[in-house]
């Protein structure tokens, strides 16, 4: 079969897709997209999460043909889909009255509305780095970084829902993700970090 879909803000055609292929395989075989790293292929270790219109999903457990129009937004484009959003008054200015709905972070309009520019790399090369991002390497929360992407679009979409986590919050929605170098306090310390510079900035 045929999936037509969106990943990182641009349209996306795959062939000969089969019954059984996962999203997984179709961004890191097809599409030329390492970043969501294949490890349990059984949605426990959280390595391979994406987002899915928004909503992070364990991208392994995501059949190809489930994405047929839909959005998919991996580690590579992140970065410029957290810009996008800040620019778009959504995300973290949620908890400011940012008009954002009353769940908050960005509904499926808007995430549908996202594109990214021309000159953009494919693999988010040549982009400034998000506030997540930035704080992980701030924070000293990568070591082997082969949990790392699942981590950030993770962590990121719990700061885009919430701006300022507790410290329960954090540990709740990373809890899908496993990390087998750290004792995790540095991935918990570069979440606070990036809360706190996301309240500066708000």
């Amino acid at each position: 079969m045929r999936v037509n879909f969106t990943v990182n803000g641009r349209p996306q055609e795959a062939d000969d897709v089969w019954e059984g292929e996962s999203l997984l395989y179709v961004l890191r075989e097809r599409m030329g997209l390492p970043g969501s790293k294949n490890a349990c292929e059984q949605g426990e270790c959280g390595s391979c999460t994406v987002r899915l219109d928004g909503v992070p999903v364990c991208s392994c457990l995501v059949a190809a043909g489930q994405v047929e129009g839909r959005d998919v937004v991996t580690v590579e484009g992140l970065a410029e889909f957290a810009k996008q959003r800040d620019e778009h008054g959504h995300g973290g200015a949620c908890g400011t009255g940012g008009g954002c709905g009353s769940k908050g972070g960005v509904s499926l309009d808007a995430a549908k509305q996202w594109q990214a520019k021309p000159a953009d790399s494919q693999t988010g090369e040549g982009v400034q780095l998000s506030n997540i991002q930035q704080a992980f390497i701030d924070a000293g929360a990568v070591q082997c970084g082969f949990c790392t992407p699942g981590l950030l679009v993770q962590a990121d979409a719990l700061l885009e829902e919430n701006p300022s986590p507790s410290d329960q919050d954090i540990r709740e929605s990373l809890s899908g993700n496993l990390c087998r170098c750290t004792g995790y306090e540095k991935i918990l310390d570069a979440v606070r970090l990036a809360a706190a510079r996301q309240g500066e900035v708000v």
